[in-house]
């Protein structure tokens, strides 16, 4: 640690803004990469992300603006040009009163940025914070030997650290975009033929074509499917065939998707004519083992019949 020679010299304002930028831009540089990456690998909701990004900055940035200035005297940003915060009494400024006086700064910048601006046109050079915590900025004489060697290996590993996790991320994205490009292109084509063999059966094979029907549904939804089957046994109905006329896939990602079908088939039950039949189905698939299985099929209902020309 190096004795500090204070002077009466207030900070200037592009001083104090570049001690903050060095100081910010080392936590910034490791942490918004590696979250822009698992915001993309967990699919977070929108403030998941912000918030733990805004934890991870201010721990980490306290760190460096707060305990190491009680440390060592210095943070990297204002150890580069020569300044320190200080109470109105000359004396430092301490762990507490620093974290406190950061925390403040969500005032400064609150108030339309108009509080970082302040020290442009206060006679002390001092923004909201500064005002509440009763803190100015001055520079000081003395700073530790070799601090640009310092400042500029902790930016390099900053950028190294930004780079890698910068890699990380595209890669991240990129394989789970292919992901989400395969996954929508797999149900698009296997989509419509699963859910015609799930709703097709025919008297003569029935047991067999039930079977693989609930063969390709998942175990949730298998109990469901059965419930269906049998019901069709007790009323003895013959035939059911369905085909797909159109499909859309709705929504994707590597292990589950969502797709609208328009159905058109034929019924027939014994004795009786052969009736066709149109649907509109929403069906959820569901990945595993390497196969996609319908987890969810609800038949949507169609448009209602205006009575009476009304």
């Amino acid at each position: 640690m190096i004795d500090e020679v204070e002077t009466d010299v207030l900070a200037s304002w592009p001083s104090r803004a570049g001690a903050f930028a060095i100081d910010m831009l080392f936590p910034l540089a490791v942490i918004v990469p590696v979250l822009l990456a698992a915001m993309t690998r967990y699919n977070w909701l929108p403030w998941v992300p912000f918030a733990i990004a805004g934890v991870a900055i201010v721990f980490v940035s306290s760190l460096s603006r707060c305990l190491a200035p009680e440390l060592t005297g210095w943070s990297l940003g204002r150890a580069l040009f020569g300044i320190a915060v200080k109470g109105r009494d000359g004396k430092p400024a301490g762990v507490f009163r620093l974290l406190l006086r950061d925390i403040a700064h969500l005032l400064d910048t609150a108030a339309l940025f108009i509080g970082w601006l302040w020290p442009l046109w206060d006679k002390r050079n001092r923004t909201f914070a500064d005002l509440l915590l009763r803190t100015e900025v001055r520079r000081v004489d003395g700073r530790p030997r070799n601090v640009v060697r310092t400042v500029g290996g902790f930016l390099t590993a900053g950028a190294v650290i930004a780079a890698v996790s910068a890699g990380v991320t595209f890669l991240t994205v990129f394989r789970h975009e292919q992901a989400v490009d395969n996954a929508r292109t797999q149900i698009a084509d296997q989509g419509p033929r699963i859910v015609e063999q799930i709703l097709t059966y025919n008297a003569g094979t029935m047991k067999d074509d039930f079977a693989r029907a609930q063969s390709l549904v998942t175990d949730d939804y298998r109990n469901q499917l059965i419930q269906q089957q049998q019901a069709v046994e007790k009323n003895a109905a013959a035939s059911n065939e369905y085909w797909a006329v159109t499909s859309s896939v709705i929504s994707a990602d590597p292990t589950k998707a969502t797709m609208l079908l328009f159905l058109q088939g034929q019924r027939q039950a014994q004795q009786q004519d052969v009736k066709f039949i149109t649907a509109t189905a929403r069906v959820t698939f569901v990945k595993s083992d390497d196969k996609w299985r319908v987890s969810d099929l609800s038949v949507l209902p169609g448009p209602a019949m205006n009575k009476g020309g009304k």
